[in-house]
């Protein structure tokens, strides 16, 4: 196949992979995961044939918020490790071909730090106007809560400063003035000495509450902060024309766009949340079409720019871009009680239990995930199946430790388990049942499954690189997509209905007479698989049934 790209380009058909380094190995039997078990556990994500990994955030902090509440934005927290034990990480994951990008969480930090209480003793402070201070909350301020079952305000008022303080999350978490050059400053140091260690860029969190200068003084004469991105990202570039900035956009498609940036490149990709929550919506009504929808509605990313799908991620299952009767709808089929759902705009459960563990279902979607346009991500666990503990506070009922093996401890540690940081799921989803070890050898597992995904996905450019052309099933139930590149080019099914189904796709005459090649089974691709003189294909799927074919 010829392909008029370039290598450089690596993060277009790669396959990145989110963990916790303090739920997925401990090493030291601690009850903390740690960078010495992430490391011994880098085969196994090499053997999955994940390419990218997406550290969440692993600097000292007093965890209030699973780390996203920073103390010191150049070290690692002692539970984790040190900062050789991270080097040594890194030197294994890029040995066996990965790349290694994490959490650049630099709207707020945590009020322990030293910045904060420096600036918070005086006005004098040089770290003073590090931060958003007022002596009222100001009228055009910032709206809205993200977290309203604990914060009624973005504003709090500081006994110790004599002002109030911004924080678009907990209060503990005060929001740094990135109007302020030296912060600017400071940012792009933090991101040249990760880089120098050996990353390969950041997912950046929270980007449009980072970029936000609402409701400060001279708001108006304060430089574009689109352009402070597109500066952060030309530093990124400097230092390495590879790496790659992963922006957390939740925003409609068309307020979106500008992140990826306009005259100047901004971010390099941007999270699909619409195409994630039209996802659902559609596995609820046993529908394509409100999918089908965000695909057409999905503005296409600039040419050396690129969108991240994802089934799930490390928050609760964000439905915010939905109607209420749409989210109501999702909320019916998939999080009926209260304690599933969480703020009332999304869900805080994994996808198999959602599925109540119907193994159709649940790999037709990750087929799915790997066939639509944009680079896949996975959340820990997704690739054994993972479920959640509902009994653990938020979002944190799917940030559980990873289950290796079966017994206790679940082969993330031998200590005992009061000293985990969050429980072992229990039930018919804990470790006993699903697990590493168990589906490594099982040719039928969701492990072995998505291993397949994900080589395929790596066979098959025309996934990354094609364009993108809907076919008209002719059923409602059926998702049915043409991918081209060059001379090459994929057919991919999917069918959301518990019933088999017979479709006939017309393709352009330029495939008439083709053969079509089963790219998901060994066996044969039977007596349909191939395209009539007219240019048409009739397929049949099973229910719940997913094909990738060749086109030939």
């Amino acid at each position: 196949m010829r392909l008029s790209r370039t290598a450089d380009l690596w993060w277009k058909n790669a396959v990145v992979y989110c963990l916790d380094v303090e739920t997925y190995q401990d090493a030291l039997g601690e009850g903390c995961g740690d960078f010495r078990g992430l490391t011994q556990r880098v085969d196994h994500l090499d053997r999955l044939g994940v390419t990218c990994i997406w550290l969440m955030p692993f600097y000292p902090s007093p965890d209030r918020d699973d780390g996203y509440d920073i103390t010191d934005f150049y070290g690692v927290d002692p539970r984790l490790g040190t900062l050789g034990d991270f080097v040594e990480f890194l030197r294994t994951a890029r040995d066996r071909g990965m790349r290694v990008i994490a959490d650049l969480v630099v709207n707020h930090t945590s009020d322990q730090h030293p910045w904060f209480k420096s600036a918070r003793a005086s006005r004098e402070s040089p770290y003073r106007d590090w931060y958003v201070w007022a002596d009222e909350p100001p009228e055009d301020g910032p709206k809205g809560v993200v977290f309203p079952d604990e914060e009624k305000s973005v504003w709090t008022y500081d006994e110790e400063a004599g002002q109030y303080y911004q924080h678009r999350f907990y209060k503990h978490q005060p929001d740094l003035n990135i109007a302020n050059p030296a912060v600017r400053d400071e940012i792009a140091r933090i991101m040249g000495f990760w880089m120098e260690l050996g990353l390969s860029g950041f997912r950046v969190d929270a980007v449009p509450f980072m970029l936000e200068t609402d409701g400060q003084a001279d708001a108006e004469k304060l430089p574009d902060p689109h352009d402070y991105l597109a500066d952060l990202r030309a530093f990124m570039d400097r230092r390495d024309g590879q790496a790659i900035l992963l922006g957390e956009v939740n925003l409609p498609y068309s307020d979106t766009m500008a992140f990826f940036g306009d005259e100047a490149p901004e971010l390099t990709m941007c999270f699909d949340f619409i195409g994630m929550q039209r996802l659902y919506l559609a596995l609820a009504r046993g529908d394509v079409r409100p999918l089908a929808g965000a695909l057409a509605e999905r503005p296409a990313p600039p040419k050396d720019g690129h969108w991240a799908t994802f089934v799930r991620n490390h928050d609760e299952l964000t439905l915010d871009k939905l109607s209420d009767d749409e989210r109501q709808e999702v909320f019916d089929a998939f999080g009926p009680k209260e304690e599933m759902q969480l703020y009332g705009r999304g869900l805080r459960r994994r996808l198999p239990p959602m599925l109540e563990g119907d193994a159709r279902r649940i790999k037709m979607v990750y087929s799915l995930l790997f066939s639509l346009p944009g680079t896949p991500v996975l959340f820990y666990g997704e690739e054994i199946g993972m479920g959640e503990d509902l009994s653990e506070k938020g979002r944190n009922a799917v940030r559980t430790p990873m289950q290796w093996r079966p017994g206790p401890g679940g082969g993330f540690s031998s200590a005992d388990p009061e000293r985990f940081p969050a429980r072992l799921v229990p039930g018919e989803y804990g470790p006993d049942h699903v697990n590493v070890a168990a589906q490594r050898g099982d040719p039928d597992s969701l492990l072995s499954w998505i291993s397949l995904l994900v080589e395929r996905y790596r066979e098959t450019p025309e996934l990354a690189w094609g364009e993108l052309t809907p076919l008209d099933s002719g059923a409602d139930t059926v998702l049915a997509q043409l991918h081209a590149a060059d001379d090459g080019a994929v057919l991919t099914l999917h069918n959301f209905a518990d019933e088999e189904i017979e479709v006939t796709l017309r393709l352009d005459r330029a495939h008439a007479r083709a053969g079509l090649i089963d790219l998901l089974s060994d066996g044969p691709a039977g007596a349909d698989a191939e395209v009539s003189p007219e240019g048409e294909a009739t397929l049949r799927l099973a229910p719940y049934g997913c094909r990738w074919m060749r086109v030939e």
